[in-house]
């Protein structure tokens, strides 16, 4: 008895989903495949014709034109695989994600601060009754629930009770600088190491990375003032060998002069106890020195990051001292207040940054 044709009919609805998913660059190939051969039989192609187009078996055709008649779009999808039942319940392993995330001293393991695979497996046998569970079967199950107890992060909380106020009140600075007024981020960076490397810099070439020594000779630190202005994206700096309230307060006197014909400075900085008015009220005295005209805002504890002149510290770290060597304070000094002047003349732009959602300044201005 001869067969009857089987016709493949395809609704409008079908023929759009088919052609998205054949022409989509992120769709798999098998269903790419698929959807063609779909697409070649309801234009009225036969098996044959299909099977030698696509450079397929007609056994292949054949499969999908039967399933998407049977069961239209769900037809292209991949049936089930059967496969012996798990061996572990969802309690079960439930159970070992509970362990692996609790401390290891909570099980006998003190000298452990956190969990191995080793360890983990010993504990999850003995605390769970009637588990025999192998070490790939606990990888197995950390791995279903992304879960990774060997690794941390370090985290650095602030305790700060006014932390989303005095965030804010920066933020609005940031984002709508008074226009009569100059907003001015200031912080120190200490500690800069005039280290010169035994061996000079090896620089890269085709498939060879860049090398640079890593035993160096120490000659010394320097200490750098700076003022971010965050309208302009123009760096105001000394660099010295120390940081004291009395070299603060000459660097802040140079400030005062560069803005004199501004009516009002807003200085962002931290809590660093040179930043506070001290027993001398420095910072008042300061401020009737030059008509009142300088306000203090002090980031959250914890959260100088807030600071944007931390982002220019970013930038003069990678692009003048990561590779530098050098020789003397003097030179250190040097390249620093000259890798300044040049960002001053060219490179200068303010900083566009989010904070959680918090947009940092308007959308035209250049991402640092």
């Amino acid at each position: 008895m001869k067969k009857s044709k089987v016709v493949v009919t395809i609704t409008e609805e079908e023929k759009g989903k088919l052609n998205k998913i054949a022409k989509g660059q992120k769709s798999e190939r098998r269903q790419v495949l698929r959807s063609i051969i779909i697409l070649l039989l309801g234009q009225g192609n036969k098996e044959k014709g299909v099977s030698k187009e696509l450079g397929i078996n007609i056994k292949t055709v054949r499969k999908w034109r039967d399933r998407f008649v049977q069961k239209g779009m769900e037809g292209l999808e991949d049936s089930a695989r059967s496969g012996a039942p798990g061996s572990f319940s969802v309690i079960q392993r439930c159970e070992v994600i509970s362990i692996a995330c609790d401390h290891p001293r909570n099980y006998g393991y003190d000298t452990h601060n956190y969990w191995n695979t080793n360890i983990l497996t010993e504990a999850v046998n003995k605390s769970i009754d009637g588990l025999n569970m192998a070490r790939s079967s606990v990888v197995r199950t950390l791995n279903l629930n992304e879960l990774k107890p060997h690794k941390h992060k370090m985290w650095l909380h602030s305790k700060d009770s006014e932390f989303k106020e005095k965030v804010n009140e920066i933020v609005d600075l940031y984002i709508d600088p008074p226009e009569d007024a100059a907003v001015v981020s200031i912080d120190e960076k200490t500690g800069m190491q005039a280290t010169e490397r035994k061996y000079e810099t090896k620089l890269p070439s085709s498939g060879q990375t860049g090398k640079y020594e890593y035993e160096y000779i120490r000659h010394g630190t320097q200490s750098l003032i700076a003022a971010f202005d965050i309208k302009t994206g123009k760096v105001i700096a000394e660099c010295g060998k120390t940081r004291t309230a009395e070299d603060l307060l000459s660097f802040m006197e140079n400030l005062a002069q560069e803005y004199r014909h501004e009516k009002q400075v807003h200085i962002i900085w931290d809590n660093l106890n040179i930043h506070k008015d001290g027993s001398n009220e420095r910072w008042i005295e300061f401020n009737k020195r030059h008509g009142e005209k300088f306000e203090f805002h002090y980031t959250p504890k914890h959260a100088s990051w807030v600071n944007q002149v931390e982002i220019f510290f970013s930038i003069l770290h990678k692009r003048c001292l990561k590779l530098g060597s050098f020789r003397s304070e003097e030179e250190l000094r040097e390249m620093v207040m000259k890798f300044i002047r040049i960002w001053n003349d060219k490179d200068k732009h303010p900083f566009n940054w989010t904070f959680r959602g918090y947009p940092m300044q308007s959308k035209e201005k250049e991402y640092a």
